[in-house]
């Protein structure tokens, strides 16, 4: 199986027509094409850092993996819409204060970047397609493609919907060494998910994700430990984990500019100038050494939304259901997680960017949208706002715990059917859609007007929903049936 996945990446890579200019040290393999012409997005292929053959020795000495979705997101609404395809794509908020969440190549080729407010990047590329995010569907797809990282090693650490370590040290004698099982992950997330993968090979955690991050887009890049510095050395200084701008600049004015020039720095000396901690972590990783091992999971500190307005709110009850809207997403992505917490977090921006946040620890953890707003709406109620300007609301639980574990007896007022309500509306949206079911107070801006239309609409037949996910989902009598 392995042997013709890998056949199956070898050949789609001999047919690209090329690949992105090799970085420091890196030579081209037999087959990758000529250089790209600018403005061209092409995918990287695969480059061994000194090139190849590799000694067993280093083979042998490479186990951990950075496997990198390539623009995410974007590749998501691409596969949902395949028109899509080649054209320059931001997904991210649409309105004026929007931010981009994911470019794809195309659209970064005219400067668009990820974090850019989507104005920006509609400036620089005025023909790009924008899309509003759909998280939903990208966590089905990270789902689609963790399992096939778990096919191959269990020890694999998430970092986020789209990139993960994996260890892949017990695997090699079952698929081969770590450059065949990434060739193996490649091809088998392309033909599973439809959905291009970088990944990085090396020694340690820190050089494999150097890798990756250098190995874009769609490519595969070896970093063998014998040749590291090689690779690592001439970097610029960025490139270190932890060095942030105020610490390069800080490097700049002593001349520190790439990696090597920090590694042939004394220890002391940047310990004096950075402090004794980020100077020696500074230093073990200019010379590639990085201990740390793949942690197969690492459970979530906190699950939040939040919303940047379009025009900035300074309606109490505007303000109130936006609160309501945030609890009702966190709600549902606490469950979908299995998770519960304790401490509710109220997050707020004015149009001056002073940014406060309120916290409130409850007694027992819960995963109910109704719980959770309950307490957010009473932080908000106690700042006495008036009609204070808002740009950003956001609602934030953490002190998590699995949804699955005891919770404390609650005494005094009840909350009868709430958390099966809850459930109920998750399996319908999980069947018919995000826009199935809501609040009424979050149907529109007048609610009567949003009840007259649904009234006036076409009504599917009506069905019952036994099981989420299944040929029927959900609880009996919720929500709509399958279309008449």
């Amino acid at each position: 199986m392995a042997s013709m996945a890998e056949e199956r990446a070898g050949r789609a890579g001999r047919a690209r027509a090329g690949r992105a200019p090799a970085g420091p040290g890196l030579q081209r393999r037999p087959g990758d094409g000529p250089a790209p012409r600018p403005g061209r997005v092409r995918a990287t292929g695969e480059v061994v850092v000194g090139g190849t053959p590799l000694p067993d020795a280093d083979l042998a000495a490479l186990w951990v993996l950075h496997a990198d979705l390539d623009s995410f997101y974007a590749s998501v609404e691409v596969r949902k819409d395949p028109s899509l395809a080649g054209r320059p794509l931001l997904v991210g908020g649409v309105g004026p204060r929007g931010v981009v969440t994911s470019a794809s190549y195309e659209a970064r080729a005219f400067g668009c970047r990820n974090a850019m407010p989507m104005a920006r990047a509609r400036a620089l590329c005025p023909h790009a397609v924008a899309v509003p995010p759909d998280f939903a569907t990208y966590r089905c797809y990270s789902s689609q493609v963790m399992r096939v990282f778990r096919d191959v090693t269990p020890l694999v650490e998430p970092l986020s919907l789209d990139e993960a370590f994996l260890d892949v040290a017990g695997a090699r004698r079952l698929l081969g060494d770590a450059v065949r099982i990434a060739r193996l992950l490649r091809a088998r997330v392309s033909d599973e998910v439809g959905l291009p993968l970088t990944v990085g090979v090396a020694g340690n955690k820190f050089l494999a994700k150097l890798a990756s991050t250098r190995g874009k887009p769609d490519g595969l890049l070896v970093v063998p430990p014998s040749r590291a510095l090689d690779f690592l050395h001439p970097l610029p200084a960025d490139a270190l984990w932890g060095a942030g701008q105020a610490t390069i600049d800080r490097l700049a004015r002593y001349g520190l500019r790439t990696v090597g020039e920090v590694a042939r720095t004394p220890r002391p000396t940047l310990e004096k100038v950075l402090g004794q901690a980020l100077g020696g972590h500074l230093a073990e990783l200019a010379w590639g050494r990085d201990p740390r091992p793949v942690v197969p999971f690492e459970s979530a500190k906190s699950v939040g939304s939040e919303e940047t307005f379009a025009v900035d709110i300074d309606d109490p009850e505007a303000l109130a259901r936006e609160v309501l809207r945030c609890s009702v997403r966190v709600g549902r992505r606490l469950r979908e997680a299995g998770l519960s917490g304790r401490t509710v977090t109220l997050k707020l921006r004015f149009a001056d960017f002073r940014t406060i946040t309120r916290s409130r620890t409850v007694a027992a953890a819960t995963d109910t949208d109704a719980e959770i707003h309950e307490v957010a709406a009473d932080l908000l109620a106690r700042l006495r706002l008036g009609a204070a300007a808002v740009r950003l609301v956001g609602v934030t639980v953490s002190n998590l715990a699995d949804g699955g574990a005891p919770t404390q007896l609650q005494l005094g007022r009840e909350r009868p059917g709430w958390q099966a309500a809850a459930r109920a509306a998750d399996a319908v949206r999980a069947r018919f859609g995000e826009r199935a079911v809501d609040l009424a107070s979050l149907a529109a801006e007048a609610p009567a007007e949003a009840f007259r239309e649904a009234r006036e609409a076409p009504r599917a037949r009506s069905g019952r929903l036994d099981e989420p996910g299944g040929s029927r989902g959900g609880a009996p009598g919720v929500g709509p049936g399958p279309p008449g």
